[in-house]
């Protein structure tokens, strides 16, 4: 079997495709057999539906992306990859950074790798700035409410 030396570029992992290239997807996974469809088709499907815009999908494909990495190491780099962007969109943020670091650890030179990794770090980044941001908004309002009612009973 070849290796790929390559990973899609984030940009591409956010594409959708259309319904219709969705459900050829589905219908080849349906008529090899569901859970027993070959791999590659498994897989394509599972690519297709994290690229798209529906959570629900993205679920799907999250789910189908866990069995194909538990089953197969061929496919273990690939898995990697898109179970990031899957849990990265759907907002899972800590396990896009479990995927992100296990696949950069395999292959730190490959700039794919190095980009979502960065991508989900940047992420959790902004999201801890604003939940300091948030705790401290909601201290401030409760140090002035409680300002302000010692203020009335002074009075």
């Amino acid at each position: 079997m070849v290796k790929i030396n390559y990973l899609p570029t984030i940009e591409d992992a956010y594409g959708s495709l259309s319904a219709e290239q969705l459900e050829i997807l589905r219908q080849q996974v349906l008529s090899e057999g569901g859970d027993i469809a070959s791999l590659q088709s498994r897989f394509n499907y599972a690519w297709g539906l994290v690229k798209s815009q529906d959570s629900e999908d993205q679920r799907l494909g999250v789910k189908i992306l866990t069995d194909i990495y538990k089953e197969s190491p061929m496919r273990r780099r690939e898995s990697l990859y898109y179970l990031t962007i899957g849990c990265y969109k759907l907002g899972e943020y800590s396990m896009a950074k479990r995927y992100a670091d296990a696949l950069y650890s395999h292959e730190p030179e490959n700039s794919q790798a190095r980009a979502v990794k960065a991508m989900v770090e940047k992420k959790i980044q902004s999201e801890s700035f604003k939940g300091i941001a948030m705790i401290s908004a909601g201290i401030a309002a409760a140090a002035a409410v409680a300002g302000l009612m010692m203020r009335n009973r002074k009075r």
